[in-house]
Parts: structure tokens; C-alpha cells; sequence
């Protein structure tokens, strides 16, 4: 199954074969034209991933192609499984560059600073359009890798006013690989940075459907390094959290999770911080970071499809027409949409609106780690090259 959608600087694309070489091939065929400049994937971990590594690079030759795993894709046809979703951007339209981290435990401000220059004099080249005002970032992170806070922190100094937003790839929910492609390869531990440049006007943003409830637990014995807490309220985690949910400590799984989310304030804010795994020693492991001391409140989710309504109408109103946008929306949302039985429903609207992404194991908007948030960038069509 096949589906292409074409326009003024895009291009996007889809294909649920499973051997390697006939993904590359379709993706191919799909994307490939004169003016193809760079390519933005995202597939299921089931593939072979060294195959379909090679398969990709040896079908676009030259053309730079960045991406990650996923738990879910978000294709031209709305949410899909066991597939790879694709976007292809025209070099008239998108200056872009990209660069891997491939160790993030040990990258720092100054790599971020020196990175960052180079991203910036890469997509200055092609002289589409002036940096300042005109650019954002993309950041691709190892979803397991307990780091995303130190890079972002790095990345958000060093890229100063530039947007940016991002996604942790996932391993269709197994919890225990996921990889960021660069350069012909997927890699583990690691990240990918994008600098886009385009005369095309754009929207970073996040949204969520969480509301808040009266109950607070305060994390009373943490370690954050693992970002693994074994007490709140000064009783074991699991125990505490179940209690107050209404649930018992047997029951807690992903879907669970994903009904009963935690978050923390920070102004008039919340941000939910995602519960990974439950542990036989009753602690509860986060995908986001969590430390002693902060009270995170219990939160209940609302309806999804007026928040994304609500959302799309205010990107339309701001920008125009939308060209694409590039979601980066998190797998508990998801299997919240497949336990209420509104997944057709919710992908048919992201269809609708030209959205293509995957389903995260967390999702970044400027230098925040956040989670079970739809964040990403709305692309407008433009009239021509210099109009912003």
C-alpha cells in the first residue's frame, strides 16, 4: 500500500513492505525528483535495520536522509504500524543540514556551540534565506538513553532564538532498543540535529489534552540519574500512585499510564512526567526526569479532538494554508486513542491536516523534556521565495 501527497516543496510519502530493499525501492519511487534535497523518515524497529540502513542509502545515492524508530508512524494515510513514513524536501524551498551526536553522555556546551556554527554555515550556503527568523531545529533523540535533558539543555544555549522541537524514538513499546539514523547507519546511544532554513513561514509548537485533578504526590526517595523513583508521599511508588488512581498495583501497564498521567507545575503550566515501567521492588521508572522534592499533581486526560481542532485553527489563522506539518506525537497518547477506540478517528484529522511524523517515547520543545504532548512544526505554502 502505497500513498503519495505532493505539493510546493514537499513531499511525502509511505510503505508497509517488509523486506528492506522493497521499502527503499517504494520510498524511491515515491520521492525522487529533480529538485529532492533532503529526506525525513520514520520507521517501525521490526525491520532489519542494518538492511534497510544500506537499502536506503544505496536507493537515494547522494541525497542526505535522516530519521528514527518509532512506536507508530504517522503516515500520509493517517496513524500506521509496522511501516516507514517518509517526507522529502525541495532544495528551492528547504535549506537543511544535519549532524549526529554519537555519544550523548559525553556532549557538551562547547560541542553543542561548535555544532550549531557548523549547522548554520551548512544551511547559509545555499543563501535561501537570511537565518535569523527563518529557521528551525529538529532534534532526534535515543528514547532509552536518559540523556535528552543534558543534550537539550546544550542544544536550547547554544541554538539561542532559533525554535526548535524534536522527538525520542521509540521501539514499538519493547523498551529495549531504539536507534537514530545517520549517514547509512541506525545508531544507538545517540542523537541527530536538523537546521532548517526556508522562506516558507513556520509554527513550533506543543499541545496537550491532560487536565489536572486535586491529588498531589511528592517524590520522596529518587534517583535521578536512572530517573527512577522508589517512594512517594514516603511510601513505596507503585503502591502510592495505584492507591491513588484507583488501581490495583497488579494492573499498572502502559495503558494504565497512559489514563492516569503525572505532571509537574511550573508556572501556570503542567508537564507531564511519563511513568516507563513498574519495578518488583514497587519503584516506578520515568521517561522524563524526576527528582526529590517535586510534587507532581495527578492529571486525567480530556477529549484529544477538540485540543487538535483548537490547535490547527490557530495554526491556520496565524500562518494560512498549511503545507505540512511534522508531528512528533507521544505513544501514550496513542494508546490512550486504540483503548477508547478513536484511532481512525484522530489519524483521519491528522490526514486532514498533512501531518506526518511517528509516535514518541517523549517529545522536546525548546530545551524542554516533556511528554504525552502532540508537539512538532506547521508549514505554511508560500506565494514565492522572499515573501516573509
Amino acid at each position: 500500500m502505497q500513498q503519495v501527497q505532493s505539493d510546493e516543496g514537499v513531499v511525502s510519502a509511505m510503505s508497509q513492505a517488509t523486506d528492506a530493499q522493497q521499502v527503499a525501492q517504494e520510498l524511491a519511487r515515491q520521492l525522487l525528483h529533480p529538485h529532492l534535497g533532503f529526506v525525513l523518515f520514520f520507521c517501525s524497529a521490526e525491520y532489519d535495520l542494518q538492511a534497510l540502513g544500506q537499502a536506503l542509502q544505496q536507493s537515494f545515492g547522494g541525497i542526505r536522509l535522516v530519521g528514527c524508530t518509532s512506536a507508530g508512524e504517522i503516515t500520509p494515510l493517517g496513524y500506521g504500524r509496522n511501516c516507514v513514513t517518509a517526507v522529502g524536501f525541495d532544495h528551492r524551498h528547504f535549506s537543511i543540514d544535519a549532524e549526529l551526536i554519537s555519544e550523548m553522555e559525553r556532549f557538551s556546551l562547547i560541542d553543542a556551540q561548535q555544532m550549531v556554527e557548523r549547522l548554520v554555515g551548512g544551511c547559509r550556503s545555499n543563501t535561501l534565506a537570511p537565518i535569523k527568523g527563518n529557521s528551525f531545529a529538529l532534534t532526534l533523540l535515543d528514547g532509552l538513553s536518559s540523556r535528552e535533558e543534558m543534550v537539550l539543555a546544550a542544544l536550547s544555549a547554544a541554538l539561542g532564538d532559533i525554535p526548535h522541537f524534536g522527538g525520542s524514538a521509540g521501539d514499538d513499546n519493547y523498551l529495549t532498543h531504539t536507534h537514530v539514523y545517520f549517514n547509512g547507519a541506525f545508531h544507538s546511544g545517540a542523537a541527530v540535529v536538523v537546521l532548517v532554513n526556508t522562506w516558507l513561514d513556520f509554527e513550533v509548537f506543543t499541545t496537550h489534552h491532560i487536565l489536572p485533578r486535586a491529588e498531589k504526590l511528592v517524590v520522596t526517595g529518587a534517583d535521578s540519574a536512572s530517573r527512577r523513583v522508589f517512594e512517594l508521599n514516603a511510601e513505596p511508588a507503585a503502591e502510592e500512585y495505584a492507591r491513588h488512581i484507583g488501581v490495583p498495583v497488579a494492573e499498572l501497564d502502559h495503558r494504565i499510564f497512559a489514563a492516569h498521567p503525572l505532571a509537574v507545575r511550573i508556572n501556570d503550566q503542567y508537564y507531564v512526567r511519563a511513568i516507563q515501567q513498574v519495578h518488583p521492588d514497587l519503584s516506578l521508572s520515568f521517561y522524563c526526569a524526576v527528582e526529590n522534592g517535586i510534587v507532581l499533581t495527578v492529571m486525567t486526560p480530556g477529549p484529544m479532538l477538540p485540543n487538535l481542532q483548537t490547535l490547527f485553527e490557530g495554526l491556520q489563522e496565524r500562518l494560512g494554508d498549511l503545507l505540512l506539518t511534522i508531528g512528533c506525537d507521544c505513544f501514550l497518547r496513542r494508546l490512550e486513542l486504540e483503548d477508547g477506540g478513536s484511532l481512525e478517528q484522530i489519524g483521519t484529522f491528522l490526514r486532514d491536516q498533512r501531518v506526518m511524523g511517528f509516535n514518541t517515547y517523549g517529545e522536546q520543545f525548546n530545551g524542554m523534556h516533556i511528554n504525552q504532548t502532540f508537539t512538532g512544526v506547521a508549514i505554511a505554502r508560500g506565494r514565492s521565495p522572499g515573501h516573509r
